[in-house]
């Protein structure tokens, strides 16, 4: 099995790829690759040429990754020494949410003026008016 390749160049996420995913998902910290990286630089590309024109659902799919991924992450306390483990997985999981109901309320259709069907509008001027009033 082949390992992945963690890298990142700042200089590159003007342009929608694997850098400002990686800039974007706070994953950039890359010098100690697996034991300081989440996604490696493989599975940020899988997403991308997934969704090639749909920024915002390849990161929704790296997301739901990380969360999945890192859900099991637990706290540790030795002594004086606190590590909060599930931290990354928390603020991952936030992300996700927001950016998933911002996906969801981008893909609502709206029907078009008449619901597509040849003919006039249901609503139209003078519909509620009545004769019966005008001549009374």
């Amino acid at each position: 099995m082949s390992k992945g390749a963690y890298t990142y160049e700042p200089g590159n996420i003007t342009e929608f790829g694997k850098d400002r995913m990686r800039f974007e998902l706070g994953d950039t910290m890359v010098e100690d690759l697996a034991d300081t990286t989440a996604l490696t630089d493989e599975e940020i590309q899988a997403a991308i040429d997934a969704y090639p024109k749909k920024w915002k659902r390849a990161k929704l799919m790296l997301l739901e990754s990380l969360c999945r991924r890192f859900a099991y992450e637990v706290n540790t306390k030795t002594g004086p020494l606190s590590l909060d483990m599930n931290g990354r997985a928390k603020l991952w999981k936030e992300d996700y949410d927001k950016l998933k109901k911002e996906v969801q309320a981008e893909s609502v259709s709206v029907p078009r003026f008449g619901n597509g069907v040849d003919g006039p509008p249901y609503f139209h001027t003078g519909m509620h008016e009545n004769e019966r009033v005008w001549n009374g």
